[in-house]
């Protein structure tokens, strides 16, 4: 039977993730501290507390060495860290001043990168830090999502790519399962998913991005992962993954939860 293999939100959205034993699922159908901070350009002109697309923000699509920056955000205490290798880039809480220092840290950083969205864009600065660190708000859709893969699938990947193995990390899943074949997940588009005692629907194929080629240990783009996905296995587009929206009661799912369609 396919069972959770590992589970992970990610506070800050484009940035690192936090690996979790278990998640809470709310009834909006988003995990409970998932994607609710983000930084967002000067010229990005949603408000803080609403949804804009990921081209508007700091990511791994347009930074791919923020994947060397390591997060840690405390929920209860509303404060966020930032590290780089055995350094501390920034920690501070989440209020005006904390939110500038933030901000301004990270942006340090990211001007000191070959590749940044910001040396050529003076307009994208002064970054800002948004959200309440409460709400999960900024998903790539605006509806928010849960999303799953099957190592298999990340198995059959590694070998199209001729390598030893691939990080599950490059694609940001909440959910990784074990016990799958190769690309079963995607059999689920339509249908009933259940993770331990939680009911989805799982909606769609995620298609993927540019974030996929960076390495998360060295933010480098080292891999073709969009080009091998339609090539190697005939995808007309880039998929991985799947998302899915809540279909019952909110819940916890945790790691070897058992997996499976339901109905």
């Amino acid at each position: 039977m396919p069972r959770v293999a590992a589970l992970y939100r990610y506070p800050l959205k484009g940035f690192t993730p936090e690996p979790c034993e278990a998640l809470s699922v709310l009834r909006s159908g988003q995990v409970a501290g998932d994607r609710v901070l983000g930084i967002r350009f000067a010229d990005t002109e949603a408000p803080d507390n609403a949804w804009s697309r990921k081209t508007g923000m700091l990511a791994l699509v347009n930074t791919p060495g923020l994947a060397c920056l390591r997060v840690r955000f405390d929920a209860a205490t509303l404060r966020l860290r930032i590290d780089l290798n055995d350094a501390t880039l920034v920690d501070a809480p989440l209020d005006d001043q904390g939110r500038r220092r933030i901000a301004d840290a990270v942006a340090d950083y990211v001007l000191t990168l070959k590749e940044n969205p910001l040396t050529d864009h003076p307009e994208r600065l002064p970054l800002r830090v948004v959200g309440d660190g409460v709400t999960p708000r900024y998903h790539d859709s605006e509806a928010g999502e849960v999303t799953l893969h099957g190592r298999g699938s990340l198995a059959a990947l590694a070998r199209a790519l001729s390598v030893a193995e691939i990080s599950e990390l490059r694609f940001r899943s909440n959910v990784a399962v074990d016990g799958l074949e190769a690309w079963e997940e995607q059999s689920w588009v339509g249908r009933k998913l259940r993770v331990g005692s939680v009911l989805f629907e799982a909606g769609k194929p995620k298609l993927r991005c540019l974030a996929t080629h960076a390495n998360p240990e060295t933010g480098k783009r080292d891999l073709a992962v969009l080009e091998t996905l339609t090539s190697a296995f005939g995808q007309e587009m880039p998929i991985f993954a799947i998302a899915m929206a809540i279909g019952s009661a909110p819940g916890v799912i945790t790691v070897g939860d058992q997996v499976g369609r339901s109905g």
